[in-house]
Formats: C-alpha cells, sequence, structure tokens
C-alpha cells in the first residue's frame, strides 16, 4: 500500500506544535519581534563588553533572544522535516533561516568583544555560576583561531546558502527521487526511500528484502552524480572554512567544538575497525546460518536472526514497554517520559514526503519533540525509547541550565539514547528464562543497539576520514571516486562475511544525512562506550542505583566530555573503557550463539 500524504494523517498520529506557537500568527508576530529585539540588544551592549557586571546582564539578555530564536528554527523546520512536499512548510522554513541568520549576524558582535577581553575579566564572568562558566568556556577556546568581526558577520549571515547542500540533499532523497514499485513472489510492492529504510531492509522475506535493495539501489545510482556535487560542496566549504581558522586539516577545524582531541577520534575509528570486526563477521555468518541463506548481502545484515518470533509490539503497548526497561532510573524520570505519549511529542505516521530514520530535539524550556516512522515490532520499539533516551537529557538539562550552557558536547550527546536502548535490552532479557526470548533480546542487542551506533555509523565515520584526508591534500571526488572510498572501508571491515556484488553497497554514502553535519557519525560509537561502561558499572554492582548517570544526564555543557563521562563513572581518557565495550559485545554474540545450539529455533 502507498503511503497517504500529509493531509491524510491522523492528527494523533502527529506532533503538536502548539506549545511552541499557536497558530502561524503568534509565529509571525515573534519573528518581528525577533528583529526588534535584537536591534535594541545591538543598541544597548555594542562596544560596552568591557566590565564583567555589564557582560553579566548581556548574557541574560542573550540568552533571552537565543531562546526565542530557538523557538522560532522549531516552528521552521519541524513541519518541513514531517513533509518534505509541503510548499508552505519549505517557503516557512526559508523564510525563518533567512530571519536568524540577519540576527545571528547582528549578534556576532557579542563573542567579537568577549574575545578581546583579558583573561581577569572572562575569569569574573565566568565564576558567576556554572552557566557562565560553560559560556565563557567556549568564548577562550574561540579565540585561537577568531576572525575579524566582520567577517564573522558576514559568516552568520551567509547560514542559508552554506547550509544549502544538506537542504538540496533533503529535497533530492524525500521530494524527487521516485523509486516506483519492485516485484517479489509474483507480487508488486510500492518502495520510497523511507519504506526501505524503515521496512524493507528488515523484511523477513529474503526474496523482498533483496528485490527491494535493488530496485533502491538502481534509483539512487540515478540520482550519484547529483549528490556527489551537493557532498563536494559541502566538504569544500569546511575545508575553506578550517583555512581560514589556520587548520591544516578539516578534520582537526570539526573536532574543535567538541573539546576532544584528535586521538580520540582516530581511535575510535582504528579499535573498532580492528576489533569489533571479527565479532560481527561472526554475528553475521551466524545469521546466514540460522535463516538458511545462500549468502549474506548488504541488505541481510539487518534482518532478524528469529523473525518468526519478533513480538509485534503496538503503539499502544509502547508505554508499558518504556515505563518496564526505564524503571532503574526512578520513579520521576519514568513520569518524565511518560509525557510523550499523553502530550504528542511524538511524529510517528508514515506519510510521503516525510524525513527517513528518526530525530529527537527540544526548543528549550518546552518539552522536546521526536520524529520517527512507527512499525509495530522490536525495531520501532528500540528507535522510541533511544530518542526518549534525548528526551530526558534535554529536559533534565534544560531545568539545571540556561540555553547558554544546556547542550553537551557532541562527543557524549549519543549516550543517553544509547543507554536507554541497554535498558530495554536488559528488560527483555530479565522478563523470564526462555532461551528463544532472551536470544531474540540479544540479537536486537546486536542487531539495534550496537550495529546501527557502532557499525553504521563507524563505517560512515571511517569513509568520511578518507573524504576529508583527500581534500586536506588538495584533492577532489566524484561519485565514482566515493563510490571506491566506501566499498573499500565496506570490504575492509566485512571481509568474506558479506558478498557486496549484490545491488550497490558502495552507494551507501547516499542514505546518510549525517556528512553533512560535521564529525557527528563517530560520536554514535564513542557516545556508545560511555553507556556501555555506565551500564557494566551497574550490572557489576557498584553502584547502587542510577544516579550518577541522572547526574551526567543534567550536566548539559557544564563539563567538557572527558570530564563528564567520569561523572558516570566511565574513563574515557584512556582505551579501557573502549576494549570493555568489544568484549562486552564479544560476551553476548557467544552467549547468543550458545542459546541457538541449546535447543532456540532457527527461523
Amino acid at each position: 500500500m502507498s503511503l497517504p500524504h500529509r493531509s491524510a494523517v491522523a492528527e494523533a498520529e502527529t506532533w503538536d506544535l502548539t506549545p511552541l506557537y499557536a497558530n502561524d500568527q503568534a509565529f509571525a508576530a515573534d519573528l518581528r519581534r525577533l528583529a526588534e529585539l535584537v536591534q535594541d540588544f545591538a543598541h544597548i551592549y555594542t562596544g560596552r563588553l568591557t566590565q564583567p557586571a555589564v557582560i553579566a546582564d548581556c548574557l541574560d539578555d542573550y540568552a533571552n533572544i537565543l531562546t526565542i530564536m530557538d523557538h522560532l528554527d522549531h516552528y521552521g523546520f519541524l513541519p518541513q522535516s514531517a513533509d518534505t512536499t509541503d510548499a508552505s512548510a519549505a517557503d516557512r522554513a526559508n523564510r525563518t533561516a533567512t530571519a536568524l541568520a540577519q540576527a545571528n549576524g547582528q549578534l556576532t558582535f557579542v563573542e567579537a568583544e568577549l574575545q578581546a577581553q583579558p583573561a581577569d575579566t572572562l575569569a569574573s564572568v565566568a565564576a558567576i555560576d556554572a552557566d557562565h562558566a560553560a559560556f565563557i568556556r567556549h568564548i577562550q577556546q574561540a579565540q585561537q583561531d577568531a576572525l575579524p568581526p566582520a567577517t564573522e558577520k558576514a559568516l552568520a549571515e551567509l547560514a542559508p546558502a552554506l547550509d544549502a547542500p544538506n537542504d538540496i540533499r533533503s529535497q533530492t532523497v524525500f521530494a524527487d527521487m521516485d523509486f516506483g514499485t519492485f516485484t517479489a513472489n509474483g507480487r508488486d510492492y510500492p518502495l520510497s526511500f523511507v519504506l526501505y529504510e524503515e521496512d524493507y531492509q528488515k523484511h523477513p522475506d529474503v526474496a523482498v528484502r533483496r528485490a527491494a535493495y535493488a530496485k533502491f539501489s538502481a534509483v539512487l545510482a540515478q540520482y550519484q552524480n547529483t549528490m556527489a556535487a551537493g557532498y563536494y560542496a559541502q566538504v569544500a566549504k569546511e575545508k575553506t572554512l578550517a583555512t581560514m581558522r589556520g587548520y591544516d586539516s578539516v578534520i582537526d577545524y570539526l573536532l574543535r567544538d567538541q573539546e576532544i582531541p584528535r586521538a580520540l577520534f582516530d581511535r575510535q575509528i582504528d579499535v573498532l575497525m580492528q576489533d569489533l570486526a571479527p565479532v560481527m563477521r561472526r554475528y553475521v555468518h551466524h545469521l546466514k546460518e540460522q535463516l538458511g541463506l545462500d549468502r549474506i548481502t548488504y541488505t541481510d545484515l539487518q534482518a532478524d536472526l528469529d523473525p518468526d518470533f519478533a513480538p509485534q509490539v503496538t503503539w499502544a503497548q509502547a508505554p508499558a514497554y518504556v515505563k518496564r526497561a526505564l524503571a532503574p532510573l526512578g520513579d520521576d524520570y519514568a513520569r518524565r517520559i511518560a509525557q510523550a505519549f499523553d502530550q504528542r511529542w511524538v511524529d510517528r505516521a508514515a506519510n510521503v514526503g516525510k524525513e527517513s530514520g528518526a530525530f529527537a530535539t527540544a526548543p528549550y524550556g518546552l518539552h522536546p519533540y521526536v520524529l520517527m516512522t512507527w512499525r509495530d515490532g522490536l525495531p520501532a520499539l528500540y528507535t522510541l525509547i533511544h530518542e526518549l533516551g534525548h528526551c530526558g537529557q534535554m529536559t533534565l538539562a534544560d531545568e539545571h541550565h540556561s540555553i547558554l550552557a544546556h547542550e553537551p558536547s557532541l562527543y557524549i550527546v549519543e549516550a543517553p539514547s544509547t543507554f536507554h536502548e541497554l535498558l530495554l535490552t536488559h528488560s527483555l532479557l530479565t522478563q523470564n528464562d526462555d532461551p528463544r526470548l532472551q536470544r531474540f533480546a540479544l540479537s536486537r542487542l546486536l542487531s539495534d543497539t550496537y550495529f546501527h551506533n557502532c557499525v553504521t555509523h563507524l563505517l560512515e565515520a571511517a569513509f568520511q576520514r578518507e573524504v576529508y584526508t583527500l581534500i586536506d591534500r588538495g584533492e577532489s571526488f566524484d561519485a565514482a571516486k566515493l563510490n571506491a572510498i566506501k566499498r573499500k572501508v565496506l570490504a575492509t571491515f566485512w571481509g568474506d562475511a558479506v558478498d557486496l556484488d549484490f545491488g550497490a553497497p558502495e552507494l551507501t554514502w547516499m542514505r546518510q544525512s549525517h556528512y553533512y553535519m560535521g564529525l557527528y557519525s563517530y560520536t554514535y560509537s564513542a557516545s556508545m562506550v560511555v553507556a556501555t561502561g555506565a551500564y557494566l558499572r551497574w550490572q557489576n554492582g557498584d553502584v547502587a542505583d542510577l544516579s550518577d548517570w541522572r547526574n551526567f544526564l543534567a550536566l548539559g555543557d557544564t563539563q567538557p566530555p572527558i570530564e563528564a563521562a567520569r561523572v558516570a563513572g566511565v574513563d574515557i581518557a584512556n582505551t579501557d573503557a573502549l576494549h570493555a565495550m568489544v568484549a562486552f559485545l564479544d560476551r553476548t554474540e557467544k552467549q547468543m550463539e550458545t542459546l541457538s545450539q541449546s535447543g532456540a529455533p532457527r527461523a
């Protein structure tokens, strides 16, 4: 059945944006108010940021403006992400982006003037509270590569143009690509980008799964040159900005805001490419045996180990699963997350033009929003509880910090979400002692939690590193070059465990928007190191409850990532926690095979 248009979707399956703005008129009024506030703010404070007391007043007013901008931004982009074919939503998103770029341009004087202040003045501001200290910490970091104020202002105002590659990619994938239908077992099936990503790549029928992938790959191939040109524009922009700010490597430039050294980035990729690969090869070999497949192709990697057993969790049942899984985090935390169902935080409908995948985002001071596509079953529940992990962190950080210090480093931002997934698996494992259920839960741990975060995104990161290294050498690329890089990365990790000759796995680089978000992909596995370390600590009885983890969630940006992880009881400064995660996965895979041998049935 084809996807419905957005207008035909039941309201209960969509998110409620009225907490942001009651209607478009209220939104338009805030747009006008923003312009006035920014003008007055600039008039009051430009040239005056030299005394700690004035700076403190300025930052309080600045936080108020940032909150309004944050609300406007969300109201601008959320409707478009739910339906990229909606012309009015696209127009609102473009108008919002332009208005925010203009405001950001006028506000660049704040950071420019603060960067010019002596250390003792900044120290006095930082001493006010943890939020001011976090903001000043970033000001001091930016002093090292700040550009002239006029240049910073111009770059801020150029944001819509500089962000165009990602926007073009979204429109190409979700609005222009027509995947038509495919045929399997004598039957025609509708196909779209979202349908493949959410349904067909996990389909229990191998004939359907592989036919869908063949057609999906064929349509992607038709757009590969356009997509490659857009991606080149993205990395060329990043390289130019890196050079302008004095960085020889675009990787070092992109790591700056994450507050971690280059060694941790390279270590994450190198260790997992070498040590995790054998574990995952063993897993897919077991998957091949259990499913009775002639081979494992790229599209078979996320098939269920025991598809006939997969519980069909409905949306109505989801709250009970979530509540049970999150019980170790306490009643207050569980009640916080339960609001997602009552207050329509989640846009779960499947409709034409909706972006694939899932994300969570939170307008400051309001409740979070989650975009996903719900399909009855455990995979959708894992996606939901992952995004609700972000929601938990966002709401706790917002309650404890101003907008100046509520958002943690990208390096650890995925830890709350993946910790939720670990708790879900723990909950499934402890429901009863049925070997089939236990094996199913362990397989979901590998094929959902760790496959997605420590394999899929890791291979994206390895691909990115090759692309940025090429750009740092002054070279260029086209679609053929990107295909070659991606295929080499896949072959290095999977060896001969996966048949890469079926379909076009080298086109996988076209499927992910993370490439337009700096060095984001590798942080999934980096965050998993933190989440796994905290989970193992709890399981080993090192702590009686998860209060350390709740304290970690509430930190916001008040601690750099290495120090923040220590609050959760995990040391990421050395390789111990990383190797402990790999060892945990090794044990999990072997335990799953033992359960298969003990009598859990084949498919």
